[in-house]
């Protein structure tokens, strides 16, 4: 079995996918974003494919989320896993802090690490790369005073040394992912573990004043119980939105079910984007 994920070796999507049972003797296969590890699935080019969706301190991943509602439609959610997150500032020779002039990672873990960049590298340039791991790959193969943010296995995999570890802006920094598969893929048995269920949400009537309440009203009055909602643009005309929301029970339960049904008579759009056991 394939399975996609965002590369090269050694970010935390790699971390998650090692430490996952599910990629017990698959085939990994690095991709160079994430929306290219989606639209993978999507296509065939992969079985299976991990990517982040949810950071404790940054929220939502958007190029995930807009790559599930926008290029994907034929890919679900089949499971999901949460990892801890510690970012490390990595060198490739021993510098001290006030000669560090540029800090490399992705996006997200720099803004991760917000608190400790404006703190202690103040003077540093910020530059954003397309991984943790390519940002750490990056500065190995630079001779300038330069750093990365990054897992200590991409160090350790690089060749760079750990100048700081861990700081990241809150000690309980974690990422959720989740496996992605074709749509149609058999749900994972009933162990009696909790599930999840995933929905993407959309309708022209979001301009009307209480058109969000009456649709979350449907999970509401059923007792369903929501464990995350964000919004999107719905890529249109400005001021409209795709919502998307994870809620407790599996989509074959009587009372989700039947909110998700209900949702039909307020939008123009709903997709059930997967019902899998939580982690």
């Amino acid at each position: 079995m394939r399975l996609g994920y965002l590369g090269p070796p050694g970010t935390f999507s790699d971390e998650a996918l090692r430490a996952s049972p599910v990629a017990a003797g698959g085939e990994p296969v690095p991709f160079g974003s994430i929306h290219a590890t989606v639209t993978a699935v999507q296509e065939g080019v992969v079985d299976r494919a991990l990517v982040p969706i949810e950071n404790a301190l940054e929220g939502g991943v958007s190029a995930t989320l807009d790559a599930l509602a926008h290029d994907a439609p034929d890919v679900a959610i089949l499971g999901e896993a949460v990892l801890a997150i510690r970012n490390c500032l990595l060198t490739r020779d021993e510098l001290a802090l006030a000669d560090v002039a540029a800090v490399v990672s992705h996006p997200q873990a720099l803004a991760q690490c917000a608190r400790f960049l404006r703190a202690q590298l103040p003077g540093a340039a910020v530059r954003a790369a397309t991984s943790t791991a390519d940002a750490v790959r990056q500065v190995a193969e630079s001779a300038e005073p330069w750093a990365a943010l990054g897992p200590r296995t991409a160090g350790e995999l690089y060749g760079c040394r750990v100048l700081r570890e861990a700081v990241d802006d809150d000690p309980d920094n974690a990422t959720r992912f989740v496996w992605l598969g074709r749509a149609g893929t058999p749900a994972a048995a009933d162990t009696g573990v909790a599930w999840k269920t995933s929905v993407l949400f959309a309708g022209a009537g979001d301009m009307q004043p209480g058109w969000l309440v009456r649709c979350l009203s449907e999970f509401a009055f059923r007792g369903v119980n929501l464990t995350r909602i964000e919004s999107r643009p719905r890529r249109g005309p400005l001021g409209h939105y795709l919502f998307h929301v994870d809620m407790e029970g599996r989509a074959d339960g009587r009372e989700v079910g039947d909110a998700i049904a209900g949702l039909h008579a307020h939008c123009e759009e709903v997709r059930l984007l997967g019902t899998y056991p939580a982690a």
